[in-house]
Order: C-alpha cells, then structure tokens, then sequence
C-alpha cells in the first residue's frame, strides 16, 4: 500500500476518572510530517513501513506524551505481535499487551511499563469509510477492560478501555476534511461509538454502532447533532446525544493544532455516559504551518 498506513488504537479511563490514556500504534505514521514530506517528493507514494511509531499520551496527574517516529529497521511483526523500536504490542490470548519503552517529549524524561487490555467478547465488523474502499475502520473490542502498570512514572490502575484498527490505501487528509467520533460505556456491558465523517467531496457519513454485551452489533439512526466549543486551537467540535439532553466537554485531554481529545458528559439511549471524544481536521493537518509544528512533538530517529 504505497502511501497507505495501518494503526491499531486503544484508549482507557479510570474508574476513579482520575487519569486515562491512549496509544496508537501506526505502520505509515498518518500524522507524521516526514511520512507528508516523503509522499510529496514522491509523488504521493512511499513505502510506510519506513514511518512507523508508537505513540502514547498519559493524561491526568503524571501525565506524558511520548511518539517517537522510526524507520523501517525499527519494525518487527507477527500475526500476533508488533515491535516498533523498544516497544512492542501483542495478543496472549484474550489479553493484548501493550509493553512501553519511549521517551517523552518536548521534555525528555522516561516513560515504561505495561498495559494490558482485557477483550474476551472481540467483535468482526469492519466498515468502510469511503466510497472508493480507500479507508476502513475495524472496531475490534469496544467494550473492554484496562489495567495500566507503569514503572516511570510509578502508575496504576484499572479501568475501562476500547479498541480499534484502521487501514487504507492512501493519506487521511486526501479522502476526508474532518471527523468526530466518541466511544462511550453502557453499564450493561456494552458499548456505544459515533463516527461522523466529512468527505472531501463534501459528502457525510454519521455511523451509530451499538455493541452488545452478547457479541451482537446493531447500527442505528444516529441521534440528533449536538454543538460542542470549539478547542482552544478553534477546532470544531461536535457530538451527538439524546433528544432534549445536553452535551458538555468535561475535560480536554489534548488541545492540538489540528486535533482535540476531550471527555464529553452527555447521554446516549437514555443512559448518562461519559465519552471518549475525538474531533480531527484534516484541512489543518495539511497546512503548512501545521506541518513545521509537528517535529517538535513527533522526532524521528532512524
């Protein structure tokens, strides 16, 4: 897939609502600026497996940033697992495990330990997201459980947790200007995830999945839109809730010049829900000066 890439995502809050992370795992960096940089001077191809990192975000007391870009020397892979660099991720069984070893940036400071993500019910139910089969988003174990174990910084807990996969054949930033999605837990077991999609050719998508506790997966009518602030970088946010309730932005767990990560408090299917939010411009991530931003946040090695 020259010019494509792959990512495995997982996420997870606290029961204490205390700290959350997210690590992303990617084989063709989509936000990398050398990845952007390489496709241009080759004429929108470049092998991906030349752009690959991990990237891991800590949020709340302690938290880090640590996504370090490697080469393709850096990679090693199996059907089970996947090394990128000192760090590396794997399943054993029902349990993936996600074993850190990066440095931290802008300011270089140790970030180590092991994540395990507990999936017993995993879901197949992949779904494409544009219409020439160029994108698709894989939502693997909505509904899971975390426990993150860190040495440096000395961390633990236990929480909820969500994972997913996407690949595609060519950039983000080609296919789409921008998107919202949001993974929220039922207290049933099961889980709830919004994707709204804008398409460069102006077209729309709004997805609404429920995944139930028994395996099952049911798509929906997505419920009404629902305005959020803009983030601190004026990237718009929206979301989607239930007829008469309100959405509101608990916390914005990273303001980023084309990105935002936030905690929204809304309600879903008459159940008050805390999400996981995700609002993502892929028309600012093109720009120019958005690209000579993102070294300092993403090095390279290799």
């Amino acid at each position: 897939m020259p010019g494509g890439y792959a990512w495995w995502y997982l996420d997870g809050l606290s029961d204490d609502g205390r700290h959350g992370i997210t690590a992303i795992a990617f084989i063709g960096s989509v936000f990398s600026p050398y990845y952007a940089r390489t496709r241009r001077r080759g004429g929108g191809t470049a092998d991906p497996t030349r752009h690959c990192a991990i990237n891991v975000a800590l949020y709340g007391p302690g938290s880090r940033w640590a996504m370090t870009e490697r080469s393709a020397a850096a990679l090693q892979r199996t059907p089970t697992m996947l090394r990128i660099g000192p760090s590396q991720i794997g399943w054993h069984d029902d349990v993936l495990v996600l074993e850190i070893d990066e440095w931290t940036v802008p300011w270089p400071r140790r970030l180590r330990g092991t994540v395990r993500l507990q999936a017993p019910q995993r879901w197949h139910h992949p779904v494409c997201l544009a219409a020439d089969g160029a994108h698709w988003w894989h939502p693997i174990a909505p509904a899971a459980t975390i426990e993150v174990d860190l040495r440096e910084p000395a961390l633990s807990w236990r929480g909820t947790a969500y994972l997913d996969a996407n690949h595609g054949d060519a950039p983000l930033e080609s296919a789409f200007r921008r998107w919202d999605w949001s993974r929220a837990h039922r207290r049933d077991g099961g889980a709830v995830v919004l994707y709204d999609v804008t398409r460069r050719d102006g077209s729309n998508d709004a997805i609404a999945l429920a995944f139930e506790p028994g395996g099952d997966v049911a798509a929906y009518a997505a419920p009404p839109p629902a305005p959020l602030p803009r983030s601190g970088w004026g990237i718009a946010r929206n979301t989607r809730c239930d007829v008469g309730a309100a959405a509101t932005v608990a916390d914005t767990l990273t303001d980023a010049p084309f990105y935002a990560r936030s905690l929204v408090r809304t309600q879903l299917g008459g159940e008050p829900v805390t999400a996981m939010h995700e609002s993502l411009s892929l028309e600012r991530f093109d720009r120019a000066w958005v690209q000579a931003m993102l070294p300092f946040k993403m090095p390279r090695r290799g």
